[in-house]
């Protein structure tokens, strides 16, 4: 069968141990080669088939996965982070539905998790935001037009921007036809857990420039919001005046 496999936000140590498991057994694998990082193909086989899709068409994957099924061989595809954001897996699941070929999928940790442990922030401060928006810029590939950049930065909620690194000054233009300020915290989070790791903070107003300064324009996620500010409410949670099913409030 199809192990769809998340391999989490680049550390090798970060997949998960049941990915990890599938890597080592599998008999087949087809990877993301332009954002996997190529050390977790060490945990595969000496005589492990291994593809790049980067460099194939899903006709192209199909018809590995069509060979390799007929011979009982047992297949990862393996993405990066979590597939279940942008990893364009709905149409290979799809595909394979239709081929009769069974299949499951294996979570990952994403690189949004992976960028906020980067930058040592909580996306959902108790007072500032118990929202985040996780969207990416229009370019070569479109978004629907209500999903645009600037009706959701009308929340001011957190946000978390995929695939724009590259697009830094419209990207900035359009954050700040919503709710936020040239003020407003930012950070670039450059190739989040691997060793070349950066995390650049600036203020909003700044954030095109400090790609430029920086030489970001790839491999990089954006956070925006008041969560990278150092002003919050402490939680209720831990509150010793809050009442909770477990703990009793003090008096």
């Amino acid at each position: 069968m199809v192990h769809f496999v998340g391999a989490g936000p680049g550390a090798p140590d970060l997949i998960t141990q049941r990915g990890a498991a599938l890597l080592r057994a599998a008999d087949v694998v087809i990877y993301a080669g332009s954002l996997v990082n190529p050390a977790l193909l060490g945990l595969c086989r000496q005589d492990c088939s291994v593809y790049n899709s980067a460099q194939m068409t899903l006709e192209q994957v199909l018809e590995v996965v069509r060979a390799a099924h007929a011979e009982n061989r047992d297949i990862v595809r393996l993405h990066t982070g979590d597939p279940c954001l942008y990893g364009a897996i709905r149409e290979q699941m799809d595909a394979l539905d239709a081929l009769g070929i069974p299949y499951d999928d294996t979570p990952g940790v994403s690189s949004f998790c992976g960028a906020a442990a980067a930058a040592c922030a909580e996306y959902t401060l108790p007072g500032v935001s118990q929202t985040v928006i996780i969207t990416r810029m229009a370019g070569r590939t479109p978004v629907p037009e209500r999903e645009g950049i600037a009706a959701l930065a009308a929340h001011g909620a957190t946000m978390v921007v995929f695939l724009s690194a590259g697009m830094l000054d419209g990207l900035q233009a359009a954050l700040l036809r919503g709710a936020y300020t040239p003020d407003t915290p930012a950070a670039l989070v450059y190739k989040a857990t691997w060793p070349e790791e950066k995390v650049v903070r600036c203020r909003l107003g700044a954030l095109a420039q400090a790609g430029r300064e920086n030489n970001i324009s790839k491999t990089a996620l954006v956070l925006v919001g008041d969560f990278l500010a150092p002003d919050y409410e402490r939680s209720k949670l831990y509150d010793p005046f809050f009442a909770t099913e477990f703990r009793e409030a003090k008096p």
